[in-house]
């Protein structure tokens, strides 16, 4: 987590105290995200879109078969069941017909939660922090609407896999999951120290070991058609290979986006001299330079003009959340639980 210092009065000086901000955990204990079971109950997120999954389930779908829901009937075909045969119209029309059903589909909900090192950052909130109430949210939200629950937590050189199951299990199982992977962000959690040269090229090979195309790639062997899928991420290093999964994965399953963003990631702080830290070096940022200040926030322009484009290319849904807001609110206004019509 990159630790930004206030400058002093005495321009050039650098005061190492800490910008003041509210307290606020690192790690999203778990007893908070077990708690959002509650808050869940206000959101809905599954329309009654067709799925594509060929899975019995809860979801009605295009697919014709046997079911609970009659859709026609049609003049009888070699191979048809005999038993859906409808005796009445045959009799009127002298010739075979048969009954046919809407099969009733299963749409499981897959949440992919990146928390690798990026995602540990934040002016007053984490990302990391955002990303696991969405992902508990998320979660707990599926199985009040009875799907089954799987995930996947990519953390910066592990990965966690939930299997898909209608439990609350597994909703427990993914906060723990959640929770782990935050707590292994911390510098406190990292291996034990090294020479200076050798740990800084260890750190470096575990953040990248992970990268938005693989996680998505990973995301392609799990996620099974009709799948819906919602990935979490500030998806800072989106590419055209990322891209491309993305492309496949919107064409099996139903793919959500959501987008975890911080206000110094789009604005530097206020000109002065600021002590930077990433857990390993210190630098020294001239916020005061105006063309650093520039090329910052362009560069933060051009990466959320990248993702949006690439929504819009995919049709995909793009959710953006500020680590500055309470992620409910901006999920309770996209997946409000409607109300009862009224009587006329």
């Amino acid at each position: 987590m990159p630790l930004l210092t206030k400058p002093s009065a005495n321009s050039g000086a650098v005061n190492t105290s800490p910008l003041p901000s509210p307290p606020a955990s690192v790690v999203a204990p778990v007893a908070d995200l077990a708690k959002l079971r509650f808050a869940a109950r206000e959101l809905t997120l599954f329309p009654q879109h067709a799925v594509k999954s060929a899975l019995n389930g809860t979801r009605r779908s295009r697919f014709r078969g046997r079911g609970m829901d009659f859709d026609e009937v049609r003049p009888y075909q070699p191979g048809d069941d005999i038993r859906s045969i409808d005796w009445r119209v045959t009799a009127r029309t002298t010739s075979p017909h048969t009954k046919i059903f809407r099969e009733e589909r299963e749409r499981p909900l897959m949440v992919v939660c990146d928390l690798r090192q990026t995602m540990f950052f934040g002016a007053r909130r984490l990302k990391s922090v955002c990303a696991c109430e969405i992902a508990s949210l998320l979660a707990w939200a599926g199985l009040n609407a009875g799907e089954r629950i799987g995930a996947l937590v990519f953390g910066p050189d592990k990965q966690r896999d939930i299997r898909a199951r209608r439990s609350q299990h597994s909703v427990l199982q993914l906060i723990q999951a959640l929770h782990e992977t935050s707590m292994a962000l911390l510098p406190t959690n990292k291996p034990a120290s090294k020479p200076h040269g050798e740990q800084d090229a260890s750190i470096t090979e575990q953040d990248k070991r992970y990268n938005l195309s693989e996680i998505l790639e990973d995301t392609r062997r799990v996620a099974r058609p009709g799948t819906s899928l919602m990935i979490i991420s500030d998806f800072h290093d989106l590419d055209a290979t990322g891209e491309r999964h993305l492309f496949e994965l919107a064409r099996h399953c139903d793919l959500s986006l959501f987008h975890i963003h911080d206000s110094l990631e789009s604005q530097l702080p206020p000109p002065g001299q600021y002590q930077v830290y990433n857990g390993t070096q210190r630098f020294l940022l001239n916020a005061a330079n105006t063309r650093l200040r520039g090329h910052f926030e362009q560069r933060y322009r051009d990466r959320e003009q990248y993702l949006q484009n690439t929504a819009l290319r995919l049709q995909l849904p793009l959710l953006s959340f500020s680590t500055e807001q309470p992620v409910f609110d901006t999920l309770r206004q996209a997946f409000a639980r409607r109300g009862r019509r009224k009587r006329s």
